[in-house]
């Protein structure tokens, strides 16, 4: 069984397809990759070379794909950064191509928008297209606080609101809500993820590491979540607790390689192959709480 991963792809550092595909790999999953766009480096840069690849590049490779017959072995489709609206489509389109021959397949969204500090970096066009085309279609989402924030219209810098915008989104379809990078006005120098299948919200925190910014986290831990949610059969406290452990030691180590090489980058990338144990022998644990019903 493999997971098809849709995303942008980088030739320096890690974003996208570049972050997920080999944690996925490390984790036991095979992985069909399609690249949405092929940059030099990630834009947190500022400069880049490259190009968006185009949705109907992705359209003709899951098509390839359908014509071998394998679409039946694909447990799940990821997508992340998507470039323009026409990938967002050709993602649509390989979602419901892949549940024709695989009905049981998953759909991971991550919707790849901005973050805080950085706002948007994506055409005004895309959280639109989330909202409306693609939220409705994945059984799984993975937004960062912002784009939680952004999708939902509702504040969520204290825990009650941010369980409302969680209700709102499964509201439009996704079993399965992961938000990454909260903060709360409650867990000073801590930072944590909040996990929901509509049984139960859970809480995790970790002690938040001095990196000001560092691209791929994102799609990292939607790749290991998905990963581990499926290697559990959807065991929701455990895939969280797992990716949490696996993410943070990979932050960890990555922040140490950088200042250990003496050769400060305008920003931390991670170190993957470097801390790759990290992904089934973690070097840390934490422990995920259920919220008590409010």
């Amino acid at each position: 069984m493999a997971i098809l991963s849709i995303q942008s792809h980088v030739v320096y550092g890690y974003a996208g397809n570049t972050a997920a595909v080999f944690p996925m790999q490390r984790l036991g999953r095979e992985v069909w990759a399609i690249n949405t766009v092929e940059f030099s480096n990630h834009t947190g840069y500022g400069t880049w070379s490259g190009k968006v690849l185009g949705g109907g590049l992705a359209e003709d490779l899951v098509n390839g794909l359908d014509k071998r017959g394998v679409l039946s072995g694909c447990e799940a489709v990821l997508s992340g950064y998507l470039g323009d609206a026409d990938v967002a489509r050709a993602v649509t389109n390989a979602v419901q191509k892949v549940r024709s021959a695989a009905p049981a397949a998953l759909y991971c969204c991550d919707p790849v928008m901005g973050d805080v500090g950085r706002g948007f970096y994506v055409k005004p066009d895309i959280p639109d297209m989330f909202r409306n085309e693609l939220i409705p279609l994945a059984d799984i989402i993975t937004p960062n606080q912002f784009e939680l924030e952004a999708l939902t219209g509702i504040d969520t810098y204290d825990i009650d609101n941010a369980r409302r915008a969680i209700d709102m989104i499964h509201g439009k379809g996704p079993g399965v809500v992961l938000v990454t990078s909260y903060r709360s006005g409650h867990n000073r120098g801590q930072i944590g993820m909040l996990a929901s299948d509509k049984t139960g919200v859970y809480l995790i925190n970790t002690p938040e590491l001095p990196i000001t910014e560092i691209a791929g986290s994102g799609d990292l831990t939607a790749a290991v979540f998905l990963s581990h949610y499926l290697n559990t059969n959807g065991d929701l406290k455990k895939s969280l607790e797992l990716c949490t452990a696996s993410v943070f030691g990979i932050l960890e180590l990555s922040r140490q390689a950088q200042d250990n090489d003496n050769k400060p980058e305008q920003m931390t990338e991670l170190r993957l192959i470097q801390a790759q144990g990290e992904l089934d022998s973690p070097s840390h644990s934490f422990e995920a709480y259920k919220l008590q019903v409010t």
